[in-house]
């Protein structure tokens, strides 16, 4: 099932995912455009359908299992990992730090891809990776519903996306759409430094 650009990106507009304004990233940058892939992946028959699409571009015949982020990544890992026909874990934060919680745990040597919804810096996605192997596992590759960096990100192994673009990001002191005055708008989950 080869999905086109252009239909992921039909989408996206379709649900609302694709958002147009100023918003401040999970980064701390702002940026003219944001994808919400929370209002995509809403419906069961999208999320299903973009996460096999997406597996289907995942190059690796090993794999064991899926791990996300939370909150972002979760469903898109958990379809992914359906998709792939292997077990779907997630890391979430606490006291500020990605760990496993839960009762999941990697075995050492277990292969993972780690999945996300929208790779912008790939904090979030560097997180997971160190967790996975601290744990003992092997970082095989990454894979995200949407590839904001252009593909400048690099985490050292494979990176598959549907759709990549080069949104323009801006340091909030050198950032034009502060200048016009626009008001900013956090559409994001991760809390920033000082709210």
């Amino acid at each position: 099932m080869i999905v086109r650009t252009e239909e992921i990106m039909q989408i996206f507009h379709q649900t609302g995912a694709l958002l147009e304004g100023h918003f401040l990233l999970s980064s701390g940058r702002h940026s003219d455009r944001y994808f919400q892939c929370a209002l995509v992946l809403q419906y069961p028959e999208y999320a299903s359908r973009l996460a096999r699409a997406l597996a289907e571009r995942i190059e690796l015949p090993a794999i064991q299992t899926v791990a996300s982020p939370a909150l972002g990544g979760v469903i898109a890992g958990y379809e992914v990992a359906r998709a792939l026909g292997v077990r779907s874990i997630f890391a979430e934060r606490e006291n500020g730090r990605m760990t496993l919680r839960r009762g999941f745990s990697i075995s050492p040597g277990e292969q993972v891809v780690v999945v996300e919804d929208v790779v912008t810096t790939g904090g979030s996605v560097r997180e997971v990776m160190q967790v996975v192997r601290e744990a003992g596992g092997v970082v095989a590759g990454v894979a995200a519903l949407v590839d904001r960096s252009g593909g400048r990100v690099d985490f050292g192994v494979p990176l598959w996306s549907l759709v990549q673009l080069k949104v323009q990001s801006y340091a909030p002191d050198d950032c034009p759409l502060c200048r016009q005055e626009l008001p900013v708008v956090k559409p994001g989950s991760r809390q920033q430094p000082g709210s």
